[in-house]
């Protein structure tokens, strides 16, 4: 994904977005007005209580909702325009997704889990193999490759899931809870991988987190409450 951004440098700016979720007859209003710009190659996290639309957020961000109302751009794309069609390829191409519980596919090894966004693309089999082994070795999992999800540990499992976000080498990382499920331990050492790969790899990260442990690993850190966000330190 080519860095293309806005005049102040923003690879991500959602604008005035406002989501409603409809429960028969009533209307839910997740998010109100907002607007958020993320620079180029920034760690961000982004905290708040349970159903403050943090993940909706995440999820409009990329491109697996739409908002009610508002813009969403990255990368100098108005993906909130975009058909179904072209917002699929869109995310195969341009966003790695990491997810608390991992979402492995238990029937297969590490490396064919990672494997997996590369099967939507146009590349060779020996031309997968090697972005598979590279991802791998990103993560420090060179040696598990063959093994299944059920023979890793759960830090293990995430940097697998984590392996797969980056195959594609997108610019976007999104993170949903990564360390939700993990010990402190193995917590930190998927911060420190997040880290590196912000610093030393210049992807953009936005996380998702409750926990201010984690939010500390992060450049900046905004918080979502009724709808708004706010900036760390902010009155």
């Amino acid at each position: 994904m080519s860095e293309t951004t806005t005049s102040d440098g923003a690879l991500v700016r959602v604008e005035g977005v406002d989501k409603v979720f409809h429960r028969g007859a009533e209307d839910i209003h997740v998010l109100a007005g907002l607007s958020l710009q993320v620079p180029a190659r920034e760690f961000l996290a982004l905290m708040g209580p349970s159903g403050s639309g943090k993940s909706t957020l995440l999820n409009l961000i990329g491109g697996l909702d739409r908002p009610t109302q508002g813009t969403v751009t990255v990368g100098g794309e108005r993906i909130d325009r975009l058909s179904d069609r072209q917002l699929a390829r869109w995310r195969s191409r341009h966003v790695g997704f990491v997810f608390q519980l991992y979402n492995l596919m238990p029937v297969l090894s590490a490396e064919r889990n990672v494997e997996l966004p590369l099967l939507l693309t146009d590349l060779s089999k020996a031309e997968r193999a090697e972005h598979v082994r590279t991802a791998l070795a990103v993560v420090g999992l060179s040696h598990r490759a063959k093994h299944y999800p059920r023979t890793l540990s759960g830090g293990e499992q995430q940097r697998v899931g984590i392996a797969r976000a980056i195959v594609t080498d997108p610019t976007l990382l999104l993170c949903d809870e990564p360390t939700g499920d993990l010990d402190r331990k193995a917590g930190d050492e998927i911060l420190d991988l997040l880290q590196a790969l912000n610093r030393e790899h210049g992807k953009t990260i936005l996380m998702v987190t409750h926990d201010p442990h984690a939010s500390a690993r992060a450049a900046r850190t905004v918080h979502l409450d009724k709808g708004q966000l706010r900036e760390e330190g902010a009155i």
